[in-house]
């Protein structure tokens, strides 16, 4: 994505994007709130403190932050000092209140906050008011690497001071705001949100004067694209980059971002709770066939991933995947075998204790066409070994609250994006507690990866802590978490004249600088 000038681009003008649902939690620290697309449209109207670059290095935002940095290592203190002219909605400066609220709802451990992750928040052992209003101290009891990701968006302490705020206060509405954009507008009936400059921002003002976000299913967003309606949409598969790449008016932006896709098995009930049945999965499934399905057609490839933390384009990036990753299905048979499910004969469902072995596979009815058909290839795959799979399609609104969330699946393909820092990956594994499963949907994990990660994160040596997040990586391969498959490659059509917008690699969006050229 080649940078303009903003100062080049035209004044004014309409961004339309799609999202591929309609929002419902716009809190993203909040359970229910972990979709990209909340992220993308709070980035609009609420404070990023650091912005990534292409290669996922953090920097600072002048707008929010005179300087951040670790002022004292033992323990490790971290000072913010803010933008002076810094200010939510509701008139309040931007101040250690806002810090406070953050981290008493993510990091203390109480659970009437329901977390999506606590991770380096619950590292904290004080936050406080530095030496003027404008200063603000992080204490921290254990040394946490990526500090720089946390307060990152800073939510308001008056909208998520109670877990009544942080839960229900940001469903479908964001309440109070602090960004070059404000909300104008969520219609549910039309499924749209709209947002405009907001007059009492502070910093250099954004070109455009409106980005208007529509929830449309992937096939609508893409006849939408073609029809003149959106300004950007995904071209990561086959079928729609035939259709795009020569679509008038249109260019089509490739990158490597943070992105991966993966089946989730399920180990907190049914067949999957076996760990050896997990195994048998794993190598019952060709991941190249499946990666080899979603490079069909594309002018890049996909690149299969033996990492669960690392991209390929990452430094710290090793394959970890040992047997677990390698298509043997006379292996995974041997284990299904071992586990007691006998096979009646080659291609038939095997049986334990009078019971068929089924898994089913939960996908959301939006999956497009490429997420089907891995979901049947794998199906064929595990069926191959005795394995029968159920293929249930769900409301797409329904998908994440009432199935992921609650662990109600066996099977589930789905994406985890833009973790470009490595401690972002604990949620996805770490142990649950309770009824809190964090990103751990299949609630798989173990005291040992649990130390890892811990240990990794708050390793300050980047070499070393990218030892211990791959032997983490290791163990969790070793778990039989589910089958990790492949890299996505961005590919993006957007409309020829849209600046600054498109694929970022492993950095952030400024859509205040996005706009169209003269």
């Amino acid at each position: 994505m080649g940078r303009e000038p903003p100062g080049t681009l035209r004044q004014g003008g309409t961004l339309t994007l799609a999202t591929s649902q309609w929002i419902t939690q716009y809190n993203v620290n909040q359970a229910a709130g972990t979709i990209g697309e909340a992220l993308e449209i709070d980035s609009l109207v609420e404070p990023q403190l650091f912005r990534r670059d292409a290669k996922g290095v953090p920097h600072a935002d002048p707008d929010y932050l005179l300087s951040a940095s670790v002022t004292t290592s033992s323990p490790q203190t971290v000072t913010y000092r803010l933008n002076p002219h810094a200010r939510w909605s509701d008139g309040k400066p931007l101040g250690v209140a806002d810090f406070q609220a953050q981290w008493k709802a993510l990091g203390r451990g109480d659970d009437r906050y329901l977390v999506a992750d606590p991770s380096g928040y619950d590292q904290i052992s004080d936050v406080r008011q530095g030496s003027g209003p404008g200063e603000v101290q992080v204490v921290f009891r254990s040394p946490y690497a990526d500090w720089q990701r946390l307060f990152d968006p800073l939510f308001p302490a008056s909208a998520t001071s109670t877990p009544e705020q942080f839960n229900d206060g940001w469903r479908a509405r964001i309440p109070v705001t602090a960004g070059p954009f404000r909300i104008a507008s969520m219609d549910r009936t039309t499924q749209s949100v709209t947002a405009v400059p907001d007059p009492a921002w502070w910093g250099t003002k954004p070109r455009l004067d409106k980005v208007v976000f529509r929830a449309l299913l992937p096939a609508a967003a893409l006849q939408a694209y073609l029809n003149g309606e959106i300004d950007a949409v995904n071209a990561a598969t086959a079928e729609a980059y035939q259709q795009l790449k020569s679509a008038p008016n249109s260019t089509v932006r490739i990158g490597s971002a943070w992105d991966e896709v993966h089946v989730s098995l399920n180990g907190a009930g049914g067949p999957l709770q076996d760990v050896d049945v997990r195994h048998a999965v794993q190598q019952a499934v060709n991941r190249q066939a499946l990666a080899d399905v979603a490079a069909e057609g594309l002018p890049v490839g996909v690149p299969l991933l033996g990492n669960h933390i690392f991209m390929t384009n990452q430094p710290g990036y090793a394959d970890n995947s040992g047997q677990w990753g390698r298509f043997d299905p006379k292996a995974a048979e041997r284990l299904l075998d071992r586990a007691g499910w006998t096979s009646p004969g080659t291609g038939k469902p095997r049986v334990k204790d009078g019971r068929t072995l089924k898994l089913r596979f939960v996908i959301a009815e939006s999956t497009n066409r490429l997420g089907l058909d891995l979901a049947q290839l794998l199906q064929q795959m595990l069926g191959q070994v005795g394995i029968t799979v159920e293929i249930q399609k769900v409301p797409a609104d329904d998908y994440g609250p009432k199935y992921l969330d609650l662990g109600n699946f066996d099977l589930a393909i789905f994406r985890f994006t833009d973790l470009t820092y490595p401690s972002q990956a604990q949620a996805i594994y770490r142990l649950p507690r309770g009824a809190q499963s964090f990103q751990n949907y299949g609630r798989i994990s173990d005291p040992v990866l649990d130390g890892l990660l811990k240990q990794a994160s708050g390793t300050l040596d980047p070499a070393a802590a990218a030892r211990l997040y791959n032997q983490a990586d290791a163990e969790i391969w070793k778990l039989g978490h589910d089958v990790e498959l492949y890299q996505r490659p961005q590919l993006m059509a957007v409309r020829k004249g849209l600046a600054n917008f498109g694929v970022a690699g492993l950095g952030d969006l400024d859509f205040a600088a996005v706009g169209w050229t003269k």
